[in-house]
C-alpha cells in the first residue's frame, strides 16, 4: 500500500494532509476579507461617505477592471516564467501580501471626507487602481498553487471544497461583520435583519461544500451543478414575489430562507474554480507544458470581467432612474472613521492569514517553460483550448450573477423606505437579473466536455509520457 502511494505521488497524485488543505484555504479567506469589502461596500462608501456621483463611481469601477484585464495576463506571464527560491507561486503571498495590506488600509482614509470633490475623485481613482493591481499579484499565483499541489481529482475536489469553505467564511465575516462593525464604531443599534440578509446566503457553503465528494458521486458533476442552480432559481423567485407583492419586513423568515436558497444557486460560482485545474491538465496534455499561472490569470480576467460589469452597471442604472445614494436614506452609518477602522481590521487579519497560507502550502508539481511564454502564445492557447473558452464564459456569467446585486443588497430589507421606481430597480438587480444569468450558466455547463472519465484518460496519458522520458 505504501509503495503504491509512493508511486502515485511520484506521478503527481499527491495525497494532502488537512493541515495543508486548511493552510491553502486560509489564503482565500485572507483575500476575501479585502475582496468582499470592495465588492459589497466600496460603492456605498464612495457614494454615501465621500458623496461622489454614482455615474463617476460606475465609470471608475469599469475602468479599473479594464486595466486589470490587461494587467492580469502580464502578472500570469511573469510568474509562469520565473521560479523564486521561496516557491514558484507561494512566494508572492509574501511579496504581494505586505503592499496589499497597506493599500487596503489606505482605501478608506477618514481624512478624504473633508477634501474637495476633485481631490476625492483623484484619491478614489488612485487608491482603488493600486489596490486592484496589487490584489492580482497575490490572487493569480495563489490560484496556481492548487494545481501545483496534486493531480489527484479527488484531492482537487477536497482542496476546492476546503478553499471555498474558507472563502465563504471570509464572505460571511465581511458581509455581516462590516455593518456590525460600523454600528459598533458609531455606537448605534445593530440592524440584525440587515446583517443577516447580507450574510445568510453564504450559509449553504458550510453545508454543501464539505459534502461535495459524496454529492458528486450521487448526482454526477453536471447533475450537481443543475441541482444547485435549480434551488437558486426558486429562491430568487420567492424574493421577487415577496418584494413585489408583500411587505419584506413582515416576511423576514421567508425572506431569509429564500436568501439561503439563492446562496445555493450562486455556490456554483465557487465550484467553477474546480474546473481550472482540469483545464490546466488538458493544456498540459496538448502542449507538454503546465501553464498554471497563465490559465489562472485568464480565469482571473473572466472573473473580474463579470465583477466589473456588475460594479459598472448597477450604480449607473440606479443613478439613471433617480436613486441618489448620497441623499436617500443610507443603508449604513456614514462615519469616515468607522469605515477606516473596520477596513484596517480586515486587512491586518488578512495578512496574518496569508502568512499561514504560505507556511501551510506545499508545491509538488511545477514547471518553468524552456523559453518565456509570450502574449502571442497565451492568445494561441486561448484560441486552441475550447475548454478554457467555455470555462471563462461560465466565469463571466456566474460571477456577474453573484455580484450584480452586491451594491443594492443592503437596501432590500428596507425596501418599503424607497420610491416605487427605486423598489422595482432593486428587485431587478437582486432577483430577476441573477436568475436569468443562472439559466445561462446552466446552458454553458451543459456544453462543458471534460468528464471525469475523460480527465482520467488524459492523466494516464500524461503519466505514460513522463514514464517514457
Amino acid at each position: 500500500m505504501e509503495n503504491n502511494q509512493t508511486t502515485s505521488e511520484a506521478k503527481g497524485f499527491y495525497k494532502l494532509s488537512w493541515l495543508q488543505r486548511i493552510g491553502f484555504g486560509s489564503g482565500d479567506l485572507a483575500q476575501n476579507l479585502i475582496f468582499q469589502t470592495v465588492a459589497c461596500y466600496l460603492m456605498i462608501y464612495l457614494t454615501t461617505v465621500l458623496k461622489i456621483n454614482p455615474a463617476f463611481v460606475s465609470g471608475l469601477i469599469l475602468v479599473v477592471r479594464l486595466i486589470d484585464c490587461f494587467w492580469s495576463p502580464i502578472v500570469g506571464r511573469y510568474i509562469d516564467n520565473r521560479n523564486p527560491k521561496l516557491g514558484k507561486y507561494r512566494a508572492y503571498l509574501l511579496y504581494g501580501g505586505i503592499p496589499l495590506t497597506v493599500a487596503a488600509c489606505l482605501l478608506m482614509l477618514p481624512q478624504a471626507a473633508t477634501w474637495s470633490m476633485t481631490m476625492k475623485i483623484i484619491y478614489a481613482s488612485v487608491s482603488y487602481t493600486v489596490l486592484s493591481m496589487i490584489y492580482s499579484v497575490v490572487n493569480i499565483p495563489y490560484g496556481s498553487i492548487m494545481a501545483s499541489m496534486t493531480r489527484d481529482n479527488d484531492e482537487v475536489l477536497i482542496l476546492t471544497s476546503t478553499r471555498m469553505v474558507c472563502a465563504n467564511i471570509g464572505q460571511i465575516i465581511v458581509q455581516a461583520g462590516f455593518p456590525i462593525g460600523l454600528a459598533m464604531c458609531v455606537h448605534t443599534a445593530i440592524d440584525w435583519n440587515q446583517a443577516t440578509f447580507m450574510a445568510i446566503g453564504t450559509i449553504p457553503a458550510f453545508i454543501i461544500l464539505p459534502s461535495l465528494p459524496m454529492l458528486k458521486k450521487w448526482l454526477g458533476k453536471k447533475g450537481l451543478y443543475y441541482t444547485l442552480l435549480s434551488v437558486g432559481l426558486v429562491g430568487f423567485a420567492i424574493l421577487f414575489i415577496i418584494g413585489k407583492f408583500f411587505d419584506v419586513a413582515s416576511c423576514n423568515t421567508i425572506v431569509q430562507i429564500a436568501k439561503v436558497m439563492t446562496g445555493v444557486g450562486l455556490l456554483v460560482g465557487s465550484l467553477m474554480w474546480a474546473l481550472v485545474p482540469e483545464v490546466i491538465t488538458e493544456a498540459e496534455y496538448r502542449t507538454g507544458n503546465r501553464p498554471a499561472a497563465t490559465v489562472n490569470a485568464l480565469a482571473g480576467v473572466a472573473f473580474k470581467a463579470g465583477f466589473s460589469i456588475a460594479g459598472w452597471i448597477t450604480p449607473l442604472v440606479m443613478g439613471w432612474i433617480g436613486f441618489n445614494f448620497a441623499t436617500e436614506q443610507s443603508a449604513l452609518p456614514t462615519s469616515p472613521g468607522a469605515w477606516f477602522t473596520v477596513t484596517c481590521v480586515f486587512a491586518l487579519v488578512g495578512f496574518v492569514l496569508l502568512l499561514l497560507c504560505f507556511l501551510g502550502s506545499k508545491e509538488n508539481i511545477t514547471t518553468t517553460p524552456d523559453k518565456p511564454v509570450t502574449f502571442g502564445e497565451m492568445w494561441q492557447e486561448f484560441k486552441a483550448n475550447k475548454c478554457l473558452q467555455l470555462v471563462l464564459s461560465i466565469f463571466v456569467v456566474v460571477f456577474l450573477a453573484s455580484f450584480i446585486s452586491g451594491p443594492v443588497n443592503a437596501y432590500y430589507p428596507k425596501l418599503a423606505n424607497y420610491s416605487t421606481i427605486a423598489q422595482n430597480a432593486i428587485l431587478v438587480f437582486t432577483c430577476i437579473i441573477p436568475a436569468v444569468l443562472l439559466i445561462v450558466v446552466g446552458y454553458l455547463i451543459y456544453k462543458y466536455p471534460l468528464t471525469d472519465e475523460k480527465l482520467d484518460e488524459i492523466n494516464r496519458e500524461i503519466e505514460a509520457r513522463s514514464a517514457a522520458e
